[in-house]
């Protein structure tokens, strides 16, 4: 058996915290059940990350980071239009495939929202930095237009709650989006 480095064992929790806190959320997650999916002790668990919020936090950025990545690589030598409908595609696909990305995004906009209403404003900070890093990389890609980086995240927004309804794609509520933004018929 091969053992794992910390840093190793520190992707698996992150890559265990995001399965678990995109099915469980923030406060139905417990630290047992990531480190059960990992398969190391609660007390290991807490020698990688301080506490639960860590993790969370862990895996948010991680989220974000790979939606930021995704964006990056399909706007690659593009622009305008081009980039747009890239990136809308790409976004599809990613959500399409990895399920747990949209859910993950939705835990995050709960669990920021569930720390702003107590007072805990600095709870978000990671969350809202990763966004803002998602954003500017969608508006650069777009040219640096306000507009234009505005509707096309909006647009995202509206495609993260569609999905998450279960609309189907053919169903006439997708009738407004270009064809790669809409959901892959399954």
């Amino acid at each position: 058996m091969v053992r794992m480095s910390a840093e190793e064992r520190r992707e698996s929790v992150v890559r265990a915290a995001v399965a678990e806190f995109a099915r469980g959320g923030y406060h139905g997650t417990s630290t047992e059940a990531i480190a059960r999916r990992v398969g190391v002790s609660q007390p290991y668990l807490f020698r990688l990350f301080p506490n639960k919020q860590a993790m969370f936090l862990a895996a948010a950025e991680r989220c974000l980071a790979d939606t930021t990545r995704v964006m990056t690589e399909a706007s690659e030598g593009l622009e305008g239009e081009a980039a747009l409908h890239a990136m809308a595609n790409a976004y599809q696909r990613l959500i399409a495939d990895d399920p747990q990305k949209l859910l993950m995004q939705m835990q995050m906009y709960v669990a920021v929202a569930t720390a702003e209403a107590a007072g805990d404003h600095e709870f978000g900070d990671t969350v809202r930095a990763g966004w803002q890093t998602l954003w500017d990389t969608v508006h650069l890609a777009l040219g640096a237009d306000v507009d234009e980086t505005t509707t096309f995240l909006a647009y995202g927004m509206l495609i993260n709650t569609l999905v998450s309804l279960g609309f189907p794609s053919g169903h006439r509520i997708w009738s407004g989006f270009h064809g790669e933004a809409r959901p892959s018929e399954s």
